[in-house]
């Protein structure tokens, strides 16, 4: 796990792609399970309840934010192990994010895409996301959980100023 920011923005059509990767010794399958599985995702994202499927809408607990408030995430679409397309709307917006997953020789990359209709706010977004995910890779290590606070101020200057391909 690092504390260097892994983020690249892409410029598309409909406004800019945040993508962020993290890499496992894992296969596919048990990858995807830390991003679906309810008692998974409370260790680094927050527990979730509902019937999951696409075009359902869960209802997800953020356990890792101010008062740990619960929001609706709407499933798009879900292709196990490969794709999970989510959207979700709370006080600070809307979202729309996409994982995707891809293994090769016993190792799984992880995708994570956060489609953005404006790069408003980056600076805040970008290190969320990159907290997020290295929660997702302690838990899988077993290994300290990080602070939030060597995120957030630390990278906003780099998201600010992170170009576009």
């Amino acid at each position: 796990m690092s504390l260097t920011p892994t983020a690249r923005l892409f410029r598309t059509g409909a406004g800019s792609d945040l993508v962020l990767t993290r890499t496992f010794r894992a296969s596919a399958e048990d990858v995807w399970a830390s991003l679906t599985e309810p008692e998974r995702t409370a260790r680094w994202f927050g527990p979730w309840k509902g019937d999951a499927a696409p075009g359902r809408t869960i209802q997800v607990q953020l356990a890792y934010e101010e008062q740990a408030p619960w929001c609706d995430l709407r499933i798009d679409a879900c292709t196990p192990p490969q794709r999970l397309a989510l959207s979700m709307t709370d006080d600070s917006g809307s979202w729309q994010v996409e994982l995707l997953l891809s293994e090769t020789a016993g190792s799984t990359e992880l995708r994570f895409v956060h489609h953005l209709s404006t790069e408003d706010g980056i600076g805040e977004i970008g290190p969320g996301w990159e907290y997020y995910l290295d929660m997702l890779v302690a838990t899988r290590e077993d290994s300290p959980t990080p602070d939030f606070g060597d995120y957030y101020p630390a990278m906003k200057p780099y998201f600010d100023e992170l170009p576009g391909d």
